[in-house]
């Protein structure tokens, strides 16, 4: 089978062929660690594990570099408020977020470089623009990039110059040549966190420091460029100018762009205060439910995310979880046959068909879906044999390594019957007292943990599921 990736530079799909020959470089961009992660950041981190983790499963090599910005305008604003350091603020957000990723059971890039560690590679990138003479310095000690000499610009958004100029605002203190130029080195202001340069104290632009960290870490051009759509323009675009005025050179063979989360029609953000954090979520959902609820939409769409959205998923994939389980206590039947075998095969073809196709992973989690429903019309009919059992049970948890939907063995069957009875007590008594939201806190926690309590006319009973 071939895999075949839609280029966002291009505007189709398109066979994917590496550099090297079964060998992947890979940049992604990530975070500006100046507060927790939300969701919107949930569903661009899980896409690209996803993808890192079917590329891996393909047999590919593949290195894989996430950045952090850790120096910015949002960071030295945040920091003044709290009153404690730039990069101090930033390091206490990387921690949080690698604690973060590890609950959403993602794993790890095999880089994370930090713009503040990279400032020499930096410099000298902005120094190699200014000497090609796409830079220039301006009285303050600023450098900018300049648009004067750009023919082709917007081909990864779609986007024309004129149109992008007619849009384009000059504020009164700035003083760039051209409303298009962009900073590639930001003189130091009073009181901010800066470093030495040519051009006197200053810290970086926000693009040059993915154009630097990316060359200096896999070379010239990477087979895939990544990130959320939103980053397309001026991002991206930019890197790609930054990178090609020194090297001549594509920066990236591929771009792969993930659609935005939203809530009520608008993107979640910060920015926008519409945003649950990741932490804020996982206190009513096991991630697993967040990782089916993201993975089950192609990524390149929107996903509009309530959190009624998560529990129907949540829902959903508790079905599959039942059957998953269920195989796992089957013993199998003596007059079961091997129909497991062919229902694999079929299943395995389709998975991989529809992973191919523009890692379409929700059309690969509705193979899973029929292969659950078929073995579960095999077990109520006894028509699975041990071996049917073990191949569904192999497979599954195969295609996992792709996904991460299947239940965790940390977060199940870990509570003792003499704890749940406790919890349950303290529910009902939660529940005389009309403390229904507490109440029910209790029993979500207990699902988290594979616990299932059911209300009955004969009191509160509940099953390991």
């Amino acid at each position: 089978m071939v895999l075949q990736v839609h280029n966002t530079l291009t505007k189709r799909k398109e066979e994917f062929k590496p550099i090297e020959d079964m060998k992947i470089k890979m940049y992604v961009c990530g975070v500006t660690v100046y507060d927790d992660i939300h969701m919107g950041h949930a569903r661009h981190i899980v896409v690209f594990d996803m993808i890192v983790r079917y590329l891996r499963y393909k047999g590919y090599s593949v290195t894989h570099v996430t950045n952090f910005t850790d120096v910015d305008d949002k960071i030295i604003n945040r920091s003044r408020e709290l009153g404690v350091p730039a990069l101090d603020l930033s390091k206490t957000y990387v921690d949080r977020y690698f604690s973060e990723i590890e609950m959403l059971g993602v794993r790890r890039a095999d880089m994370y470089p930090k713009a503040s560690e990279f400032i020499p590679q930096i410099v000298d990138m902005v120094k190699r623009i200014e000497a090609a003479g796409y830079a220039y310095a301006t009285k303050d000690g600023s450098v900018y990039f300049s648009m004067d000499n750009v023919n082709e610009y917007g081909r990864l958004s779609g986007m024309k110059i004129e149109e992008l100029l007619a849009g384009a605002r000059i504020s009164v203190d700035e003083i760039k040549r051209n409303p298009m130029d962009f900073a590639l080195w930001k003189a130091a202001k009073p009181g901010e966190v800066s470093w030495p340069s040519p051009w006197g104290p200053g810290r970086p632009g926000w693009h040059i420091e993915c154009s630097a960290m990316c060359m200096n870490l896999l070379g010239d051009t990477v087979d895939i460029h990544g990130g959320g759509n939103d980053l397309i323009f001026p991002h991206h675009e930019n890197e790609i100018l930054q990178s090609w005025s020194v090297t001549h050179k594509p920066l990236a063979n591929y771009w792969i762009h993930n659609g935005m989360l939203q809530i009520q029609e608008e993107k979640m953000s910060k920015s926008l205060k519409n945003f649950f954090t990741v932490r804020q979520i996982l206190t009513d959902f096991t991630k697993e439910d967040i990782r089916f609820f993201i993975l089950n939409t192609h990524y390149r769409g929107p996903l509009n995310f309530s959190e009624v959205a998560i529990e129907e998923a949540a829902t959903s994939l508790r079905r599959l979880h039942n059957t998953y389980d269920a195989l796992k206590k089957s013993t199998g039947s003596a007059q079961g046959g091997d129909d497991a075998l062919e229902l694999v095969e079929k299943a395995r073809q389709i998975f991989l068909s529809s992973m191919d196709d523009d890692f379409n992973s929700r059309a690969a989690i509705s193979v899973i879906f029929d292969l659950a429903r078929e073995t579960n019309r095999l077990l109520t009919d006894g028509g699975l044999s041990s071996k049917g059992v073990k191949n569904i049970v192999d497979f599954l948890e195969e295609i996992d390594q792709v996904l991460g939907i299947l239940p965790g063995k940390q977060a199940r069957h870990d509570v003792s019957s003499e704890i749940i009875q406790v919890l349950m007590e303290l529910r009902q008594e939660l529940r005389n007292r009309r403390l229904f939201d507490l109440a029910d806190d209790i029993r979500k926690k207990l699902l988290q943990k594979g616990i299932e309590l059911e209300d009955t006319t004969e009191g509160t009973k509940w099953k390991r599921i």
